[in-house]
């Protein structure tokens, strides 16, 4: 691994991951702020009257607790959006743009070989993700219990972001293998967020109405249940776990595919 590299990248990085805090801490604070359990009932006279809707961005219950609200209205949909086009950006910035800038080439001119490069890439890719996590944990918690002060369990709702991370360890994952497989730009970065894309587009298919529940069992996003992690539910860790190893199988393939293939250079 190249530490140079590693801060380097850490550093160019830094402007993009700003960005992305920035519009989590917008919604995460608005909708932090939006709690209030005496208008529990009205919202779900809402959600009755426009139930497709409220279904499709995986915002089916309010709930009559800050955490329970949270996970209704942040982590069905925004959560796990939002990460995931900065999963994307991330993807092309630490990989698919040295490819079609043609500058990979500089960077295999060292004394790093394919391998330790993209163990680099790797670490600065998890890295990326954890900050954002841990700053989406520290956010909401801040927001629940000072602004709002409603107490909110911190052990689940530290589980629940740790599912979350997991989760985006796998969405990114695909992201990234295939900016390691493609040379053109297209195929690059347009084939890992086309299919993250498709399995967003088909878990809010199968909320939307109850015909389409058989499309559940076509997404992966079905493992990550943040009602079944914060009842600590077996199969809600489980789930999450399987995510995660499949996400780093993943990224240690596309390290395996980046060593042995023909680089444009």
């Amino acid at each position: 691994m190249s530490l140079t590299l590693l801060k380097t990248e850490l550093k160019s990085n830094v402007k993009m991951l700003l960005i992305f805090m920035a519009l989590i801490t917008l919604y995460g604070t608005v909708i932090t702020l939006m709690f209030d359990p005496d208008i529990g009932q009205g919202m779900n006279e809402l959600a009755k009257s426009m139930p497709e809707l409220f279904a499709a961005f995986g915002m089916k219950d309010p709930g009559s607790t800050m955490l329970d609200f949270l996970i209704n209205y942040l982590y069905g949909f925004i959560l796990i959006l939002i990460p995931f086009v900065f999963s994307i950006l991330l993807s092309y910035t630490l990989v698919a743009r040295y490819m079609d800038q043609g500058s990979m080439a500089y960077l295999l001119n060292t004394k790093y070989g394919r391998k330790a490069i993209l163990q680099t890439q790797i670490v600065v890719f998890v890295l990326e993700h954890l900050i954002l996590m841990t700053y989406t944990t520290a956010l909401l918690l801040f927001c629940s219990t000072i602004l709002m002060q409603e107490s909110l369990d911190f052990w689940r709702f530290l589980y629940l972001n740790i599912g979350l991370f997991c989760l985006h360890i796998f969405l990114g994952s695909l992201c990234f293998f295939s900016a390691c497989v493609f040379n053109e730009i297209r195929y690059s970065i347009g084939c890992g967020a086309g299919i993250g894309f498709l399995f967003l587009l088909i878990q809010m298919l199968s909320d939307v109405n109850e015909d389409f529940n058989f499309l559940n069992y076509l997404t992966p996003l079905r493992l990550f249940s943040p009602e079944r992690i914060v009842e600590y539910e077996g199969t809600g860790f489980i789930g999450v776990l399987i995510l995660f190893v499949v996400g780093f199988g993943f990224l240690m393939l596309g390290k395996i595919c980046f060593s042995k293939r023909d680089l444009p250079l």
